[in-house]
């Protein structure tokens, strides 16, 4: 620590030579600053009453000292690499499924298809008992992944509960590689559909694979996903964006503090199709490079945006390696789209130690101009052209989810069915909604609704201001209208229940790629945008062509 302290004051002395009064001043600072973190770091080693863990001590103080800054400034510790990797491959070494934590238990939630969890016969539902003769009760789900994960070759023995059998289950682990499109497809009217989950190495690449097959069965128009797409590498949007853009078209600039990090990257190469009439889908979990790919083609006039507001984030990150095997990710810079916006909704560094970040002020935004002459903002994210009205779930519907009553009944319902229909046009017929009612009025979860606790603060304020009495038949009377029945709310709303169900039954038989099939039914962004490209005089008038 003392060698790191000399040479860092070392550092800062010879900068604070060269650069004005203010870096020295801010250089005394972080002189001061690491001689206090070493002298408290000596009193703990020579006089704590227990032996301190320096290790995890520096990880928790590196962390704390991350987070007055912003979520996405991060310290990859050697013992996160693997995170790491995934996170800017979508590689690592394990089983292929994912998990969910109910009760003491972990359970497989939904092997990948194809993956060492399905090939070897692990189903959703499974309740892992052991890893490898360890017990698995009680363990955080976290720790059962890192079990789970491992070098491609080796072999796990997995013990898990059935439909109330005991079964072990030996899977050799492999590389597994999460596909940035997990699904692709046509839907009607020559229509084909791109499901992009992330922006790994791989992206464009497997964009352009997907597009290529598509136009081999016909395809005249397509709809982009970008929904819950989190970003990722950005080059890889900038190379999505070519696709559909001519060559050295601007996509996206950076500026930073560092003169070195103002950058402007555009296209680098021919693109595939510059007529297909196109439209991208967003929605509040679309972000960064998902951002800058949707942000680039509406301010180009290229797709119609269709959806709900994304996320906001146009920051920019950089990963530099540090020593003993670690790494850190540091914001670097923001980014703009070729209209000169840039779409970051939160002001990470004007707030004060400790305070949560704030939307910027609605004063502060700025309009600018698409390709067309259309108005768009900055400071708010994307905000689609065609805005579709999502509904909200009831709270009976939520409950159902959270306590894991439709999770349990899909895999019931999968051990008593060894097959159903296709995957588009699977839906719970009446019966099968009636069984499933049965089945849910006899698990025990409770709930509200917002109308209840409405009229509960109603009448705390009637009976503060001596109302109460004179309305109170009237307010037991609305009251048992709105109190919660899971009867009633289980026809009520039936619909979206069933749609829900229905998807989780169809994973356990059709896995991601019948999920997104049935999804299609009642998908009103998917529906929206059908509509938008069987007419192309309607998606040129909202482009403004």
């Amino acid at each position: 620590m003392k060698q790191f302290l000399h040479v860092f004051v070392l550092l800062t002395l010879v900068i604070g030579f060269s650069s004005p009064s203010k870096a020295q001043s801010n250089g005394f600072e972080e002189i001061k600053s690491m001689e206090l973190m070493d002298l408290i770091f000596q009193q703990l080693e020579m006089n704590y009453v227990d032996e301190i863990k320096p290790g995890e001590m520096s990880k928790t103080a590196i962390d704390a000292m991350l987070r007055q800054l912003d979520p996405y400034t991060v310290y990859y510790h050697e013992s996160n690499m693997e995170d790491y990797r995934m996170m800017t491959t979508g590689q690592y070494g394990g089983i292929g499924a994912l998990i969910r934590k109910m009760g003491d238990y972990t359970y497989i939630a939904e092997p990948y298809e194809g993956k060492p969890a399905q090939l070897a016969g692990a189903s959703a539902g499974d309740k892992i008992l052991s890893i490898d003769g360890k017990d698995m009760k009680g363990k955080a789900s976290d720790d059962v992944s890192d079990a789970l994960r491992g070098p491609k070759g080796s072999t796990i023995q997995l013990k898990v509960e059935r439909d109330g059998q005991e079964k072990t289950i030996s899977i050799t682990r492999d590389e597994i590689k999460l596909a940035d499109v997990p699904y692709f497809g046509m839907l009607s009217n020559g229509t084909g559909y791109i499901k992009l989950n992330s922006f790994t190495q791989t992206a464009s690449a497997e964009v352009t694979s997907a597009f290529g097959k598509l136009k081999q069965q016909g395809m005249t128009s397509l709809i982009l996903d970008l929904r819950g797409n989190g970003g990722g590498l950005l080059f890889e949007a900038v190379k999505i964006v070519n696709l559909f853009v001519k060559k050295g078209q601007t996509v996206v600039t950076t500026k930073g503090r560092i003169p070195d990090e103002n950058r402007t990257y555009a296209t680098p190469a021919e693109p595939i199709d510059l007529n297909i009439p196109l439209v991208v889908l967003v929605d509040g979990g679309s972000a960064s490079a998902s951002e800058i790919v949707a942000g680039s083609l509406q301010d180009l006039d290229r797709a119609v945006i269709i959806g709900t507001n994304s996320f906001g984030k146009g920051l920019v990150q950089r990963t530099f390696d540090l020593k003993y095997g670690s790494k850190i990710k540091l914001t670097i810079s923001k980014y703009y789209t070729p209209s000169g916006r840039c779409v970051q909704r939160l002001e990470y560094y004007d707030k004060e130690l400790g305070e949560k970040p704030k939307a910027i002020a609605d004063s502060l935004l700025k309009s600018f101009k698409t390709v067309n002459g259309r108005k768009v903002i900055d400071g708010r994210g994307i905000e689609p052209d065609i805005e579709v009205d999502q509904n909200d779930y009831s709270r009976l519907l939520i409950m159902l989810v959270s306590n894991n009553v439709i999770f349990n009944y899909a895999t019931d319902f999968k051990h008593s069915h060894p097959t159903i229909g296709p995957a588009k046009t699977f839906k719970l017929t009446p019966e099968e909604y009636d069984a499933f009612k049965a089945y849910a009025l006899k698990q025990t979860f409770t709930y509200s609704t917002a109308s209840e606790e409405q009229l509960e603060k109603m009448k705390k304020t009637a009976e503060e201001e001596g109302y109460f009495e004179d309305i109170k038949a009237d307010y037991d009377q609305l009251l048992s209208k709105v109190t919660p029945s899971k009867e009633r709310d289980l026809d009520k709303f039936k619909d979206e229940i069933n749609d829900v169900l229905s998807s989780e039954i169809v994973s356990r038989y059709y896995y991601q790629n019948g999920r997104a099939e049935q999804a299609f039914q009642a998908d009103k962004d998917v529906v929206k945008a059908l509509e938008i490209l069987s007419d192309i005089k309607q998606w040129n008038t909202i482009l403004g062509k």
